[in-house]
């Protein structure tokens, strides 16, 4: 399967800005469906968002999940985006809403900013674990990012059998240029049977942070070598977390029951939540 191609900075920068939007107006107790009915407005038009902010709209009004309509224009968010967005729309997560969008918001402006296959793979790792979204389906959609070569991908795709055996600073220091240099001060014709995937220096990180809690290692990586931070949860109590479920489980019954007394009324279309043209594979399908 052929991953979707890397969108411009500016695509980047305007994902960005739509997903810190979304998130604070959500925060407002604005429903999402009434948000992403305005917000197409005020992204860039020179770009394909506001496209795509409309698809996510109808759609929004036709299911009521915002990562049906993420899922369903691959060529334009990618598997992780829609990944994220699913669990946290999941009634038995306890992965918020808020914190995906943080989650997205932080990692469209890695993106718009000179980002490296490294540090995009343990931003979204270090996401995977620290929410416990689960490694199987979510290094399947990490596979599938624009950026990662076949390399990077076969590498990603192995992680689910190796995590819990080896220790995550030693799967990223074997990959390291730092280890080949060290093989061939003993052996100068040793060859790695993998091509190294991470650079001397975060081989260095990963080296002293082995046989350590895998937190440390993503701490010093962001702290050395500029790699984003991934949001933490911050403690909340009960009656805090209890509100903002039901606040949640509001906004969901107000989607669908706008959909409802738009079917009893007769006034759904359904053509408008097709595929836009501009994000088919074919353009003669």
């Amino acid at each position: 399967m052929t991953p979707p191609p890397i969108l411009d900075r500016e695509e980047y920068v305007e994902q960005a800005y739509f997903f810190r939007a979304l998130r604070e107006r959500i925060a407002d107790n604005q429903a999402a469906q009434d948000v992403l009915s305005r917000l197409h407005e005020e992204v860039l038009s020179s770009t394909r968002l506001p496209y795509a902010v409309q698809f996510l709209a109808a759609e929004m009004k036709h299911s009521g999940l915002l990562a049906s309509g993420l899922s369903k224009i691959p060529h334009y968010f990618t598997a992780f985006q829609a990944f994220v967005v699913q669990q946290a729309e999941s009634e038995t997560s306890r992965f918020s809403m808020p914190t995906a969008l943080l989650v997205l918001e932080r990692e469209a402006a890695y993106r718009a900013d000179r980002p490296t296959r490294p540090g995009l793979f343990v931003y979204q790792f270090e996401c995977l674990a620290r929410n416990r979204l689960g490694y199987v389906e979510g290094c399947a959609a990490v596979a599938a990012d624009p950026l990662y070569d076949a390399d990077w991908r076969q590498f990603i795709a192995r992680l689910t059998r190796q995590i819990g055996d080896i220790d995550f600073a030693d799967l990223v220091y074997l990959r390291s240029e730092l280890h080949a240099q060290e093989q061939r001060r003993t052996d100068p014709g040793y060859a790695p049977s993998l091509p190294p995937l991470f650079s001397e220096k975060e081989g260095k990180i990963a080296k002293a942070s082995r046989r350590r809690d895998p937190l440390y290692l993503f701490a010093a990586l962001q702290r050395q070598l500029g790699y984003p931070e991934v949001p933490r949860l911050k403690p909340r109590d009960d009656a805090s977390t209890k509100l903002e479920m039901l606040e949640a489980k509001v906004r969901q019954l107000e989607s669908r029951l706008k959909l409802a007394e738009s079917e009893l009324r007769g006034s759904v279309d359904l053509s408008q939540f097709g595929k836009p043209d501009i994000f088919k594979d074919d353009p003669n399908e």
